[in-house]
């Protein structure tokens, strides 16, 4: 008799995205039971995304991890926005809020306020430093006007043109990233009238040259201008190729970071027991 092979659903969402093409994409992989690193990695690394998140629903709590293409990451905003995404709008049984226990990130929530879902995550403060890395700076292919490092470099500079159009050697930036494991948001005050502040966020040591829109890195960008501009409700603008936008709420050491997502593809993964094996 033939081994059954393993048969998983799959997503594909556009998260922090009003209409397909736009946001951030992730794929969202449902479990019964977590499979071992290497198979959710090459999982991963078939999808070829950003960060593919895979979920073990529970009665009360939902296990969350997530991956790109070539490692694990510790905090990833888009891949739960598409999470709760499909929780909420392509499975029965679940409702919000929505709990996540993460193995890095501590407990997440995704709460659902008119259409709109709102991320419950750890601020991510950046502290001043004297003068930028040189090598990174050098990579970046810019001069900041300010610099703060904390889980990620923050580069900020005056005006949005400046970041919309930066350039950075990939290459050098990603030797950079495995030296200190970090990668680096670009910011600038907005110039539309619309929104407070424009960013690009680059981690290629992470396997992503480009990210489109990164909601961990407003974890660090919304207590950077919430304390420059003096407010706790900021509207942040990344402006990537694809190009998204977050809203952001500060409260204490918590940011709440909120945004839309769309179902563009659902998928069924086959896995047969030789390649688990």
């Amino acid at each position: 008799m033939t081994d059954q092979p393993l048969q998983l659903d799959a997503y594909h969402i556009d998260a922090f995205a009003d209409r397909a093409f736009t946001g951030n994409p992730a794929a969202v992989v449902l479990l019964d039971a977590w499979l071992d690193d290497a198979m959710l990695a090459a999982i991963a690394a078939e999808h070829n995304l950003a960060e593919t998140a895979f979920i073990v629903p529970g009665a009360g709590i939902h296990e969350l991890r997530w991956f790109t293409p070539t490692c694990e990451v510790e905090l990833c905003g888009h891949a739960t926005l598409a999470s709760a995404h499909v929780l909420l709008h392509c499975r029965d049984g679940f409702s919000a809020p929505l709990r996540f226990a993460t193995r890095h990130a501590g407990e997440l929530g995704v709460d659902e306020h008119d259409g709109m879902l709102w991320l419950n995550f750890p601020a991510r403060p950046a502290e001043p430093v004297a003068s930028a890395p040189p090598d990174v700076a050098a990579a970046l292919n810019a001069a900041p006007q300010a610099w703060r490092v904390g889980v990620n470099h923050l580069a900020v500079f005056d005006d949005a043109g400046t970041v919309a159009a930066l350039t950075p050697d990939m290459r050098a930036l990603k030797a950079c990233g495995d030296a200190d494991n970090r990668g680096v948001i670009a910011t600038a005050p907005a110039d539309d009238g619309v929104h407070d502040f424009v960013s690009r966020y680059f981690a290629p040591a992470h396997g992503v040259d480009e990210d489109p829109v990164t909601g961990s890195a407003h974890c660090t960008l919304a207590p950077y201008w919430g304390e420059r501009l003096g407010r706790r409700e900021l509207v942040g603008r990344q402006i990537s190729q694809r190009g998204g936008t977050v809203r952001c709420r500060l409260e204490g050491e918590r940011v709440h970071l909120g945004g839309r997502a769309v179902r563009y593809a659902e998928s069924r993964i086959f896995i047969d027991q030789e390649t688990r094996s």
